[in-house]
């Protein structure tokens, strides 16, 4: 099992000439230490007018900042909205490709199509459309990263024949990833040889089912790109300390305030259900989780927070229902403070990824490397 962090960028308010700048730079360095403890992979988000729960409209610019001051983790572009009023599929290509050169051939790309209607309203996108047109982006972006000269005339989009430069470092090409925020979603990505990007945070047993006939999809699969990315990961809370119980209750804390911040957002599926958007009933649950008076006894189940033996026993937990990755978010509106997150870094580096190492491969990587 391989290890990363996962970005937001939450900014609580009252923001200040310098709120924005201090919450940038204390992910920047704990980027630099998880590089430096050996994480895998660092990933952040694409979200618009999300008001303290994410202030991260460009990744590519702090993913750029990451690669530029690290030397080996990987640097996660995700999601990239795949909906043609949000980027247009060229300056997709384009700067992926940079990012990737950049890097030196460390980039991930995650694709999707946004579930939230403040952002869907805000750019006038068609909630009806947006999986038609993340199929048609996710099935051009290889080609137009590949080819010496790409032309395409969709229904979303089109273009004369031009050669898209520059071209990506790695090869074939950097990995592709679905957001997988709904039940269903992991199979549109197995079906086209994509790697499962978890957003959600499931019970054990449902993730395991899931799993599977993701596994047994992706076996037959038509890729959309040049290699198919077998790999499923997943988003976990991370607070890890020396004593089990101050760990618990800081991670909870944590928790219960992203829980109260993604409470507030309103889903499309809940503003605009459709059969694109079907209305899950979730939100109600989920506010009840993060405001109710036993919010803390449903923070969720496998979540790592605690001593590292807790930790342990959750990621434990998450391997053998067939997760290869796990991306942590260690903070959320700037509740712990940074010297602390990077303690339970380096606490996590110490006592917990020892209890994963191993010498294989992870699974699903391309077999032609950078």
């Amino acid at each position: 099992m391989k290890f990363g962090l996962f970005y937001e960028l939450s900014v609580p308010r009252p923001w200040t000439r310098e709120s924005e700048r201090t919450v940038y730079m204390n992910a920047l360095e704990q980027v630099r230490l998880a590089d430096e403890l050996g994480f895998d992979q660092v990933w952040a988000v694409e979200h618009h007018f999300l008001e303290e729960y994410s202030h991260c409209p460009a990744p590519e610019l702090f993913l750029t900042a990451c690669a530029m001051t690290t030397k080996k983790i990987r640097v996660g572009h995700g999601i990239v909205i795949c909906v043609p009023e949000f980027n247009h599929p060229i300056k997709i290509a384009e700067r992926t490709a940079v990012l990737d050169i950049l890097s030196g051939g460390r980039l991930e790309v995650g694709t999707g199509r946004s579930a939230t209607w403040t952002e869907l309203g805000g750019f006038r996108a068609n909630p009806d459309t947006t999986k038609k047109s993340w199929d048609e982006f996710v099935r051009c972006l290889p080609k137009m990263w590949t080819q010496e000269t790409y032309s395409y005339d969709g229904e979303f989009w089109s273009m004369p024949e031009r050669t898209i430069v520059p071209k990506v470092y790695q090869r074939p090409h950097p990995p592709l990833w679905v957001a997988v925020t709904s039940p269903g979603t992991e199979l549109d990505a197995a079906d086209r040889g994509l790697g499962s990007l978890g957003l959600t945070f499931g019970q054990f047993a449902e993730q395991e089912k899931r799993i599977a006939e993701y596994r047994r999809r992706i076996r037959n699969c038509e890729p959309v790109g040049a290699f198919v990315n077998d790999q499923v990961s997943t988003v976990n809370f991370l607070y890890c300390h020396e004593d089990d119980a101050t760990g618990r209750a800081t991670g909870r804390r944590m928790a219960d305030t992203f829980n109260y911040l993604a409470s507030q957002l309103i889903s499309a599926r809940e503003a605009f259900p459709s059969r694109s958007y079907q209305s899950l009933g979730l939100l109600p649950q989920l506010r009840r989780q993060a405001t109710g008076p036993d919010a803390t006894e449903q923070a969720g189940e496998g979540l790592a927070f605690g001593g590292p033996q807790r930790v342990i026993h959750a990621l434990k937990r998450w391997e053998a229902v067939g997760v290869d990755r796990v991306n942590f978010l260690m903070n959320a509106m700037e509740i712990i403070p940074q010297a602390d997150v990077l303690a339970s870094l380096r606490l996590f580096a110490k006592e917990v990824m020892p209890a994963f190492a191993d010498n294989k491969p992870a699974n699903g990587a391309p077999a032609v490397s950078a």
